[in-house]
């Protein structure tokens, strides 16, 4: 039976911290809807202390602010976006479209379409994410997104130059000054100068992921990706050392951020209690590491591989670090997850930053029911349908026909009865079932 070490904040006082950001993200929201641009500028202000006289970039200061990135940082950059690209692409060669004769004259198919325009949010905050740039932006171009706006909070009273060098280069087709929640709701919503997308995507804090839940069906969003969480599965194979790096190179994202350990050795447990303890002490970014992992930290104690699948499924992580002899068991077995690690030669910061694979993850369990960003959701799948013989009409007709009285909906059945009686050659009575 599965044994707690150490356990985080109580579920009481998680969900008390939840209805507070709902409650102020339901304020702004309605703000940016009732006041557009008047909204944002007072907002900007108030959060971010910036209030330029155009929060768009224009294409000098793009270039400005490109011109200020090292050599080598705008080599990095493009070099992650090769790797995001390549792998979106593949992942878009596996989706193909459809059409198929299912019955004699009955032709069904699909076709995958794409969004017509996505607004990509980069958080800024404690960590200017410029790699959130590349997992929004490059992908939707690879899907074939027509229009793609991006925005990203100020830093240091102006924009973060390589965060505006990666979504330039990642083919962003405007760049916003504005972040947080403000930023989400004028994408969204739309403002007098910024016209509105049709879908949200990227992470966020806590207020950004709850704006999108609250915007979910006046617009698309990619997935509830929230403060990031990870999940460390280790036994004795490894030790209390890279275990706790792990753990606390996700916990540095924030304080809200949960981290978990999984083992099935209690002695590796205690090795990485101690080895976090010894590693807050000389972490540079301590403050947020440590306040997360007091509130947000758990060491759980398995008897088994089974064991730990369950109780893995159970906590449905967004990143999944597997650092075990048999990492495939894993792999096999396991059912909610946002993005697996498998084996110490890998880690959660390769698929962060350049790994390929996209960093955008579900979060708050959502594993339960999705998985992350990918190419395929810039692309909406879409049904068609085409009869090509009288025979197969009146045959599809009738039992049409039958099926709509059946469920008393006269209208529709007469929609299967003119055809019926135009294609088949039969005196179908008016609103009645073609027996």
């Amino acid at each position: 039976m599965p044994r707690h070490l150490k356990r985080g904040m109580d579920a009481g006082a998680i969900k008390a911290a939840d209805a507070k950001v709902r409650e102020t993200v339901e304020g702004i929201l309605a703000q940016v809807d009732e006041r557009k641009d008047a909204a944002i500028r007072d907002l900007s202000k108030k959060f971010d202390n910036w209030e330029p006289k155009d929060f768009r970039l224009t294409p000098a200061e793009i270039e400005k602010a490109i011109s200020q990135v090292a050599k080598r940082d705008l080599e990095d950059i493009k070099f992650a976006q090769a790797q995001v690209r390549n792998f979106a692409q593949k992942q878009k060669e596996t989706m193909h479209d459809l059409e198929v004769e299912t019955l004699p004259g009955v032709v069904l198919g699909h076709r995958h379409i794409p969004v017509n325009s996505i607004g990509c949010y980069v958080p800024g905050g404690r960590y200017p994410m410029v790699a959130s740039a590349h997992m929004s932006i490059v992908t939707a171009k690879v899907a074939g997104v027509k229009r793609i706006a991006a925005c990203a909070p100020p830093f240091k009273g102006g924009p973060h130059p390589a965060i505006v060098a990666a979504m330039h280069f990642g083919g962003a087709d405007e760049i916003f000054v504005l972040g947080g929640v403000q930023a989400v709701a004028a994408m969204a919503l739309g403002t007098e100068t910024i016209l509105p997308v049709d879908m949200i995507v990227g992470p966020g804090n806590a207020y950004v992921a709850e704006a999108k839940r609250q915007l979910f069906g006046r617009i698309g969003i990619d997935l509830l990706a929230g403060p990031t969480e990870t999940l460390i599965i280790a036994d004795d194979s490894v030790d209390g050392e890279i275990c706790a790096t792990d753990l606390l190179g996700q916990a540095e994202h924030g304080p809200t951020s949960p981290a978990v350990m999984i083992t099935n050795s209690e002695k590796l447990a205690r090795d990485t209690l101690a080895e976090v303890e010894r590693l807050l002490t000389i972490l540079p970014t301590a403050d947020a590491a440590d306040a997360a992992w007091k509130d947000y930290g758990e060491v759980i104690v398995c008897d088994s591989y089974e064991e730990m699948v369950s109780e893995a499924d159970r906590v449905a992580s967004e990143h999944v670090q597997v650092m075990t002899r048999d990492p495939d068991y894993f792999l096999n077995n396991m059912k909610n997850y946002g993005s697996l690690f498998l084996g110490p030669r890998t880690n959660v910061a390769y698929g962060d930053k350049v790994i390929g694979t996209n960093h955008t993850l579900p979060t708050k369990k959502a594993a339960r029911y999705t998985g992350g960003l990918w190419v395929g959701k810039f692309m909406k799948t879409c049904t068609y349908q085409r009869v090509l013989t009288d025979a197969a009409s009146a045959k599809i007709g009738e039992i049409c026909s039958r099926l709509c009285i059946l469920e008393g909906f006269s209208g529709h059945a007469e929609q299967a009865n003119i055809r019926v009686r135009r294609y088949g050659g039969r005196n179908v009575p008016y609103a009645q079932a073609a027996n």
